[in-house]
């Protein structure tokens, strides 16, 4: 099989490169950004992590591996950079031949291809979810407010009372580099969120301890009830979540946990409070569930998550609904009449995403070749 991988900003790295200002279309990441899953579950099975580099990884030193990648399998001559994807459209005989009409622009040209089969790779944390209608009063808010796509530096919370609306990975993250700055920080949630630690049993990474054939046996095998009561356990271990106002609203849904070292020191002295979902925002405050009382606040972070989008492709190839695309095995669109599509790392597994992405390029490139 011969690739071509058009790539819209100038170099590799996606979601791990790092720049000082948003690009349009392209994934944001703030400085700080450390990985949640340790390098030796997260290589490729081809291409081991250097043996200096730390086990949870730093941005920069994340996009030094993909780099060495690039260039030990000698990928950079397969890649077209600065060049988007405008369109994917089935060619008129795809029920025979299952090709596809593909439109690129680069410097304000745009150029047609035919290909035999398509990989849609680009992730889904390009289009920011910013759900307003769900918070009455925020047209009337006279501070500052923005999604988390935007956030790079803590300096903009120096000396303000911020609010972090939602309790995924990022919002955590913001709250805690916000508190060392900020006069005061409240994370707000209306669901609640399990909180794992990087460092687990005996010191060991996290993913190494819960990812393996045993616990994956124990979870797969027992009912379900005995399951979640298992996970519910294991996870109020190091601290218990209802006592800090985390406990997930349906504790039986296993959603993809937090991972923070800081958080549960952090709410105990005092440097970020947690509080029930947003009632309505007034001019410099913000009335939460079950909370008679206003709290004034100057700046909010809307840690809302990320729609699934795919603007180049018909709605007909691919169906997005409630941020869930209807895939087979989240990979490949069920009704094409060839399977000579398929998307690729839309996927949260509990670990690392590239090895997850591997097993699917090496799925797809099989089916693809028949």
């Amino acid at each position: 099989l011969e690739p071509t991988c058009f790539e819209q900003s100038e170099d590799i790295g996606g979601l791990w490169r790092y720049t000082e200002h948003v690009e349009a279309g392209r994934p944001s990441l703030y400085l700080s950004v450390i990985s949640n899953t340790s390098k030796e579950m997260s290589a490729f099975s081809d291409f081991p992590y250097p043996e200096n580099f730390p086990v949870f990884l730093p941005n920069a030193q994340l996009l030094d591996y993909l780099r060495r990648y690039v260039q030990h399998f000698g990928l950079q001559e397969h890649i077209k950079f600065g060049t988007t994807v405008v369109s994917v459209r089935k060619r008129t005989d795809f029920a025979t031949t299952g090709q596809w009409d593909v439109v690129t622009e680069a410097d304000g040209k745009q150029t047609p291809h035919i290909f035999d089969a398509v990989m849609v790779c680009s992730g889904n944390f390009s289009e920011p979810s910013l759900p307003l209608h769900c918070f009455p009063g925020i047209e009337r808010f006279q501070g500052q407010y923005f999604h988390s796509r935007h956030y790079k530096h803590p300096d903009v919370f120096q000396g303000k009372r911020v609010l972090v609306v939602g309790m995924g990975n990022s919002g955590v993250d913001i709250a805690v580099e916000a508190s060392r700055v900020a006069a005061k920080v409240t994370v707000c949630t209306g669901r609640g969120a399990w909180v794992i630690s990087r460092v687990f049993d005996h010191g060991y990474p996290w993913d190494m301890v819960i990812n393996t054939r045993l616990m994956s046996l124990i979870v797969n095998s027992l009912p379900g009830p005995l399951s979640w009561g298992l996970i519910n356990y294991r996870v109020n271990q190091w601290f218990k979540h209802e006592n800090y106002g985390l406990q997930p609203e349906k504790s039986c849904l296993v959603r993809e946990p937090v991972l923070n070292d800081d958080l549960p020191s952090y709410i105990l002295t005092g440097r970020i409070t947690i509080k029930p979902g947003v009632k309505e925002f007034k001019d410099n405050s913000v009335v939460f569930h079950n909370c008679p009382e206003e709290e004034p606040i100057d700046i909010i972070v809307f840690c809302t998550g990320y729609n699934v989008s795919f603007p180049f492709l018909e709605e007909a190839v691919v169906k997005v609904e409630n941020k869930h695309a209807s895939l087979y095995k989240y990979v490949f669109p069920t009704h094409l009449q060839r399977p000579t599509l398929a998307i690729l790392g839309l996927i949260k597994p509990l670990g690392a995403v590239m090895p997850v992405t591997e097993m699917q390029a090496r799925w797809v490139t099989r089916v693809f070749k028949g």
